[in-house]
């Protein structure tokens, strides 16, 4: 085998040195309704975080990121914010934060916050003061408020659709009781946009990020970070049916990826360089290509943005080398970490989605009539396969909570039982994302499989995922929780997070082979087995036999 193609990345410290740790660290998402429920009502909270951060330390991981827990109506699970400085009592109260904070920290676990800066709760107070006043108002001046089309503004001030289906705007009802303006609302109607041009809007969040910060957290994920800006004059625009929901298909959409973000982004990097500690932003962007989404980290914005390109890349030797190739070298011409990603609480799980036929899409989710169905067998081991390449690959990377036990997609989830905007609001059309969010199983018996000591559940869980629970793996040798805290345990002690990748030719067609550090990592999404090169083997995605590494496997080789 021939080594070509060095790709540089930026100089980085390990993790644990506490030195811009982001660039090399392993965050583990937390989604707080579905992790644990220590008070038995069937919703995941804080304590319950606090209970298993043992488990956590143990796994290996260097950084928490907790999806929303603020004040809420919980109209979108959270993501619809009443109070951005109060815990809603679903999860507990700020003393329990503070404690999960400090019992973080003691065993060197991070803490990064969701942010949801795009749009508020239509409970949050400053919502309902714009609803009591008059247009032209400072109150509704904070929200994107506008009249209406047509001789009486009977129709909407464009044509813009929700990310959840339907009108992406909603008609008040005046305080004389005549219909009124109209207000943007991007997602559900609980949830109208903030109009960022507004300096009341940029003023209240610097707030916000200092009281997180003031309480010590380390960082936070920004939710929709690429929606806050919208193209002046807000014209028509019809997206391609085919194009993602959130966006990340097509250049010059007049709601995502504005260039006037860029300078809300530079804002907040001061506000957290006022602080200690290497306090982190990560953006949850979708731009249609790498090299925009580099534009979001470079040195004065945020710290980390989702490759999201990754993670919506085909199974395929060809294409993984290329998106791999073209992150370096984005993120490294800006002096900035990739920021790898196989699943979150938005996408089908990658133990299901790299199971599915290549031509089902995935975007509306999957479920009980989806033309196609994931094959168990082969998206768990390509799963598995995929993420020991991801750890092992230069910069930081995300894991979502249940993927170290190798959870698939809920998909037989009844009608009745789903609670995600979307399906309501395409009336079934497409299923959301409640599959992906289904409470964790940690014990193989008992109620709730250990998610609580009652048996409620939000949403039920399968009966097969016992199986999976992380008692029944915990010091299994092939499990999937036993690989992850191998992985994690060799990618700390062997920097490869702060390691530079090398492309090593020769393996054959189908196969990702390359160097990083003392490491040479192949993968093989050939259709036959290949004979291993030498060297003594450190992790292997599946059992080899001898020395044929199988197809659909990762092998990491000292």
């Amino acid at each position: 085998m021939t080594t070509v193609e060095t790709v540089p990345t930026p100089d980085d410290r390990p993790a644990e040195t506490g030195s811009e740790w982001w660039r090399t660290a392993v965050i583990y998402q937390i989604y707080p309704r579905s992790f644990s429920d220590s008070s038995g009502d069937g919703i995941g909270d804080l304590p319950g975080v606090t209970r298993h951060l043992d488990d956590l330390e143990k796994l290996g991981v260097d950084a928490i990121w907790l999806s929303p827990f603020q004040r809420s109506p919980q109209k979108d699970a959270g993501y619809d914010v009443a109070d951005y400085c109060d815990v809603d009592p679903l999860f507990g109260t700020l003393d329990d934060f503070d404690r999960m904070l400090a019992e973080a920290h003691a065993r060197s676990i991070r803490i990064i916050v969701d942010l949801v800066p795009n749009h508020s709760s239509d409970q949050h107070a400053w919502f309902q003061e714009a609803l009591a006043a008059a247009p032209g108002s400072p109150e509704r001046a904070r929200y994107m408020f506008r009249d209406g089309r047509g001789e009486h503004g009977e129709l909407p001030p464009n044509n813009w659709d929700s990310v959840f289906g339907g009108p992406a705007w909603t008609r008040v009802t005046e305080a004389g009781g005549a219909p009124g303006q109209w207000y943007l609302h991007l997602f559900d109607t609980s949830q109208p946009d903030f109009d960022w041009s507004n300096d009341e809007v940029r003023e209240e969040f610097r707030g916000v990020l200092r009281f997180w910060l003031d309480r010590g957290v380390d960082g936070f994920r920004v939710d929709v970070a690429h929606g806050l800006v919208k193209e002046a004059g807000l014209p028509d625009y019809t997206p391609s049916p085919e194009g993602g929901s959130m966006g990340g298909d097509e250049a010059n959409v007049p709601y995502w990826g504005q260039p006037g973000v860029h300078e809300i982004y530079r804002d907040w990097h001061e506000v957290l360089a006022q602080y200690d500690g290497d306090r982190a932003l990560c953006a949850e962007a979708w731009l249609p290509t790498i090299e925009k989404t580099a534009l979001w980290v470079r040195p004065d914005e945020m710290h980390q943005a989702f490759n999201f390109v990754f993670l919506e890349t085909h199974w395929d030797a060809a294409d993984l080398r290329s998106v791999i190739d073209e992150s370096l070298r984005a993120y490294g011409a800006v002096g900035a970490p990739s920021t790898w990603v196989l699943s979150n609480h938005d996408v089908v799980r990658h133990a299901s989605r790299l199971g599915l036929p290549a031509d089902i899409p995935q975007g509306a989710g999957i479920g009980p009539d989806t033309v196609g169905k994931p094959d168990p067998v082969l998206g768990l081991r390509r799963a598995r396969a995929a993420s020991a390449l991801m750890l092992a690959l230069p910069g930081s990377a995300y894991i979502y909570q249940g993927e170290e036990l190798g959870l698939p997609e809920a998909i037989d989830l009844p009608d009745e039982a789903r609670q995600d905007p979307t399906w309501f609001r395409t009336d079934g059309e497409k299923y959301g994302r409640d599959g992906c969010r289904v409470p964790l199983p940690w014990t193989s018996e008992g109620p709730a499989f250990g998610f609580n000591d009652t048996g409620a559940s939000w949403l039920p869980q399968p009966a097969e995922w016992a199986a999976l629970a992380r008692d029944a793996q915990q010091g299994e040798p092939t499990s999937t929780l036993s690989l992850y805290e191998t992985m994690l345990s060799e990618r700390r002690a062997r920097g490869l997070g702060a390691g530079t990748l090398s492309w090593v030719d020769g393996a054959g067609a189908g196969v990702l082979s390359f160097r990083n550090g003392d490491l040479h990592v192949l993968t093989n999404i050939g259709a036959t087995p290949i004979e291993l090169p030498e060297g003594t083997v450190v992790v292997a995605s599946e059992p080899l036999e001898g020395r044929q590494l199988p197809p659909d496997t990762t092998v990491w080789l000292a």
